[in-house]
């Protein structure tokens, strides 16, 4: 048992101003004591993951959820067709709304009660593909603003716990009013300010489940918002199923209130991160948070002062944010170059993520099943990330998952018409494809900037991945009635894109540096090794 004699510490019996940390023995870092009082897993931390993880579903609902109310709704041609020239256009007619238009007024009906989707609803059948890929484009510029907008609050002002209330919160509320909507403008509208409160749920749930754990189970409870994500995607074709036959409108109440409950649960019975707290010098909560969640005994519960002090102060000096780290990425050439490169291949893979899916209406099969099929894609994917990443390249593994996707998704369109029962395969080869090297991508852009820049060029490539989604629901409605044809624009994008990853390096087994000028030391010894070895090998023959 330790003498408290000899190292001090602060506990709920004494205050700061009475204790000095003893000069001759080595600092402990905040991480070592968070180590020894959150290291072991507890049901307490177990159930604050879980609480702060869920948030993932309602995200991946809110995300996909016009794949269903967006959809083109089959249509039959009716009995009372007025001209005999109307028989012969409706004889020769498919069901795709590019033949819709050619008929006349009253010729054809739709399927089931216009209100479906808001295509029948709001007549968009015959309206240009701008208008109606709107809605959708609205959600993912909401996103990528709310991203650059909202980005420094969870590290600043509102902290994790408050930034992921309040983004839920406006993303539930913004959906449960989306029911409202009179027309096709204010619907996009709506549907901008919940991308835009959407944005920062992802980071927000990861990083505050990851800081209420010991290091040792960070990647575990990482992986449970991804394959929470999964769930929620999946849950989609089931609600949009159940309530067949019924409004589009019920799916956004459906999937709203819950979201609407979960805010409450996440105001009462979430903690802050204790990380956060300490950094901003709200120590006294912070014991209290590590009090609740650790697996320590609450009796023998004590805390370094001083460590908590060098920490405090080692976080202030690399506290950088989204708008300075564009200064400092401009100033280094290398940085800037791989940021570019990084982002310019996460536009082609957020293009292909967020535009598959909602090109799934386009395919001629059950929309119900497609759904589902690719939302169980994506758990392979996060198995593959999770256990592989280890043994994996990173330039060779994106490089080879998105050439895969985009030669596959190339491939829909040219094999041809009688081969359909292929190309749905080739369809969910390619998306689980992208759905890897969308994982990788994330882990891949941590390993190659150095601490101080590190958020902020994640935040940043995310940003690049969601901008890809704007221009997908365009693509999507260009390729409605022309079968597979967003798909060949898909795989030609992913391909290009995926090019620029021969301009970063590789970082499998690297270490990771702290700062700028480390990353810069790092890679002059790289190449002065790697000249010291091409003399020798000349010198020798």
């Amino acid at each position: 048992m330790e003498d408290s004699s000899s190292t001090p510490f602060l506990s709920e019996s004494q205050s700061a101003d009475q204790l000095e940390p003893p000069k001759h023995l080595p600092v402990p870092s905040l991480d070592d004591n968070f180590e020894r009082y959150i290291g072991d897993f507890g049901w307490a931390q177990l159930l604050q993951a879980f609480l702060v993880s869920f948030a993932w579903v309602f995200d991946a609902q809110q995300t996909f959820i016009s794949v269903f109310t967006d959809a083109e709704p089959s249509w039959h041609c009716t009995a009372h067709q007025p001209p005999a020239a109307a028989d012969d256009l409706c004889a020769s007619a498919s069901a795709s709304a590019s033949d819709v238009c050619r008929l006349p007024k009253g010729s054809w009906s739709w399927d089931r009660p216009a209100d479906i989707s808001i295509i029948s609803e709001w007549n968009l059948a015959c309206a240009g593909s701008i208008i109606k890929s709107l809605p959708a484009s609205s959600f993912f510029m909401g996103c990528m603003i709310g991203g650059i907008v909202l980005a420094t609050f969870a590290d600043s002002s509102l902290g994790r716990k408050n930034m992921l209330l309040v983004s839920c919160l406006l993303m539930s509320a913004v959906g449960s009013l989306t029911i409202f909507s009179p027309n096709v403008w204010i619907y996009s509208g709506l549907r901008f300010l919940c991308g835009f409160g959407r944005a920062t749920i992802g980071t927000c749930a990861l990083v505050l489940s990851t800081e209420l754990v010991g290091k040792r189970w960070r990647c575990q409870v990482g992986v449970i918002g991804f394959f929470l994500f999964t769930l929620g995607f999946l849950s989609l074709p089931v609600i949009a199923y159940l309530n067949r036959g019924s409004s589009w409108r019920y799916l956004y109440l459906w999937t709203s209130v819950p979201g609407l409950l979960y805010c409450f649960l996440v105001r009462f019975l979430v903690r802050e991160s204790p990380r956060w707290l300490m950094v901003k010098g709200r120590k006294e909560e912070a014991v209290a948070t590590l009090k609740s969640i650790g697996t320590v005994n609450n009796s023998s519960f004590t805390l370094s002062f001083s460590g908590l002090m060098v920490f405090e102060e080692a976080e202030t000096t690399t506290d950088l944010h989204l708008y300075s780290v564009i200064g400092i990425l401009m100033e280094k050439r290398w940085a800037l170059r791989r940021l570019s490169a990084i982002m310019s291949v996460g536009f082609g893979v957020g293009m292909v993520y967020y535009g598959m899916p909602l090109a799934l209406g386009n395919l001629p099969f059950n929309l119900y099943w497609n759904v589902t099929l690719n939302a169980m894609s994506e758990v392979p994917a996060s198995l593959i990330a999770f256990f592989f990443i280890e043994r994996l390249d990173r330039k060779s593994s994106v490089l080879g998952f998105t050439v895969t996707s985009g030669v596959c998704s190339i491939m829909c369109v040219v094999i041809g018409g009688e081969w359909e029962s292929v190309k749905i395969w080739l369809e969910l080869i390619s998306f689980f494809c992208t759905c890897t090297a969308f994982e990788i991508l994330l882990i891949y852009t941590i390993e190659l900037f150095p601490t101080t820049v590190r958020n902020s060029a994640m935040a940043m490539v995310r940003q690049a991945l969601v901008f890809g989604g704007v221009f997908c629901p365009v693509i999507v409605a260009m390729g409605r009635g022309n079968g597979y044809l967003s798909y060949g624009i898909f795989g030609a994008v992913i391909i290009s894109c995926a090019m620029f990853v021969g301009c970063l390096p590789e970082t499998k087994g690297e270490k990771l540096c702290d700062t700028m000028e480390e990353e810069e030391n790092k890679q002059m010894r790289v190449r002065s090794g790697s000249s010291l070895g091409l003399g020798l090998g000349l010198g020798h023959p």
